[in-house]
């Protein structure tokens, strides 16, 4: 098991690098859980929880979650390539890599059982990376996914507007605006979080990392229409915001919800929750929901 030397000070635990199998490093975060020390082995009857952040967030969105989840067990954070503070990836970011990248991670901290947690467009990976090794993973929560089954993400209004959006917040992050125009996303975090968060949550490299990102993963998610990845009997939990804003109009939000409805009753065991005071940024708005679903995946038998 991987050893971590430093003391738990930041409320998202302690820092690691975590090596892919091309040799590049990711940076991820751990609390160790109750009986967790810093070699300590995590109890083998409870899952360690994983968190996957939105397109592009860093492990700070998961702020107000991870820490209620890491009073009972082991939870780790971590950026992606290109975001937060793990270095870019000089390869294409497709979902598939993306993926890669998540189950070497699982590789890094050992057997499992795993519970993923994906956010947004971390919701996809999650599903793809689950894929992997299905014996290790004891079920999914997807936070307001991005989702195959909504139409409208594949129409070309859709696309043109993640171009403009994309382009309007790369000059926003050149000219230092970013952080300011989305400062709301981390004032409700703990300050050492939110300090993290205005320092590498905004930056030109992470849109730029979104950019590459976008090129492919619409495409990719099209694909998963006629293919969509084979979680077995695998307990899935969709957690669908209740409200617009954040980009959702009404029909968006609407086509999201009855997507995410769909995809619950097609899970073997699937189940389909509604976070009343959230729109899509439930993590911030709806933190001890996406916690109590955590658990009782977590809590339910082993597959």
């Amino acid at each position: 098991m991987p050893s971590i030397t430093h003391a738990v000070t930041h409320v998202q635990g302690r820092t690691e690098w975590v090596p892919t199998r091309d040799g590049r490093k990711l940076h991820a975060m751990v609390l160790p859980g109750p009986h967790g020390g810093a070699d300590a082995d995590p109890d083998p009857g409870t899952p360690t929880v994983v968190f996957e952040a939105g397109a592009a967030a860093t492990r700070s969105s998961w702020a107000l979650v991870q820490p209620t989840v890491g009073t009972w067990t082991r939870a780790i954070v971590y950026d992606r390539a290109g975001l937060g503070r793990s270095p870019a990836d000089p390869a294409s970011r497709t979902m598939r890599r993306m993926a890669d990248d998540l189950e070497d991670l699982l590789d890094h901290f050992g057997p499992g059982p795993y519970v993923l947690v994906g956010h947004s467009a971390g919701g996809p990976l999650v599903r793809l990376a689950a894929t992997g090794r299905l014996d290790r993973i004891r079920g999914l929560v997807l936070v307001d996914p991005t989702d195959e089954g909504a139409d409208v993400l594949f129409s070309p209004m859709f696309r043109r507007a993640e171009r403009t959006s994309i382009a309007i917040s790369l000059l926003l992050a050149r000219l230092r605006l970013l952080g300011l125009v989305y400062r709301w996303t981390a004032a409700p975090l703990p300050e050492d979080a939110r300090r993290d968060m205005k320092r590498d949550g905004f930056t030109v490299g992470l849109i730029r990392t979104q950019r590459a990102q976008a090129r492919t993963f619409l495409d990719e998610l099209s694909a998963f229409r006629s293919a969509p990845p084979e979680l077995g009997d695998l307990p899935v939990t969709l957690i669908s915001g209740a409200l617009t804003g954040n980009g959702m109009n009404k029909a968006i939000r609407r086509a999201a919800n009855n997507s995410h409805a769909r995809c619950a009753a097609k899970a073997a065991q699937g189940k389909h929750v509604i976070a009343p005071r959230s729109g899509h940024y439930v993590p911030l708005t709806d933190p001890g929901l996406i916690a109590e679903e955590i658990r009782l995946i977590a809590a339910g038998p082993c597959p």
